[in-house]
């Protein structure tokens, strides 16, 4: 019991020399320097996007363009995930389009208006506001496809259950700028 005893003194006393004391202290605060970095870095790293997607779901105005029957289906896909307000999400019948103006974001069903989405193109403000075309697998013809594929913020959706990450994907992506 006595070897114990001196043994657990003689390293007791080999680690409370000065130069332990020094690099753990130096230690200790590289712990916390490290620490409160990582904090900040994923503070800043997150909280944009945070913002970004608040603001996205808070504000922008989702336009559906569709007739009666497919605007039902496409706005309960996106009314049933409760991230977006009925009243930001509004009908555009395929005849009156002039109402597009006040709208951030288009959803175009390919079935009901496939035929007017070079016109829905051309009535939109800007590249910035970003338009998701909803049509089933192989219904779009490959040369409209291909002029799809090269205008920017341009999704085309073949399953609904994509339909609300491209949306949100969408939202967050395109510019805030106040009309």
């Amino acid at each position: 019991m006595e070897l114990v005893t001196s043994a657990y003194g003689y390293v007791a006393e080999f680690f409370n020399h000065p130069l332990f004391a020094i690099f753990g202290g130096i230690g200790s605060v590289l712990v916390i320097l490290g620490f409160a970095y990582k904090v900040i870095s994923i503070f800043f790293g997150v909280m944009p996007i945070a913002i970004r997607l608040g603001y996205g779901l808070w504000k922008r105005k989702i336009a559906v363009i569709s007739d009666a029957d497919r605007y039902s289906k496409l706005a309960h896909s996106l009314k049933s995930s409760n991230l977006f307000a009925e009243k930001n999400i509004q009908h555009v019948p395929v005849n009156t389009l002039e109402s597009l103006s006040n709208a951030n974001l288009f959803l175009v069903d390919w079935e009901t208006a496939g035929h007017i989405v070079e016109e829905i193109f051309q009535r939109r403000t800007s590249d910035q506001v970003p338009i998701v075309i909803v049509a089933k697998p192989s219904s779009i013809p490959h040369d409209v496809m291909n002029s799809i594929a090269n205008r920017p913020n341009t999704v085309v959706v073949n399953f609904l259950g994509r339909l609300l990450n491209d949306v949100l994907t969408s939202l967050m992506t395109t510019s805030y700028d106040t009309k």
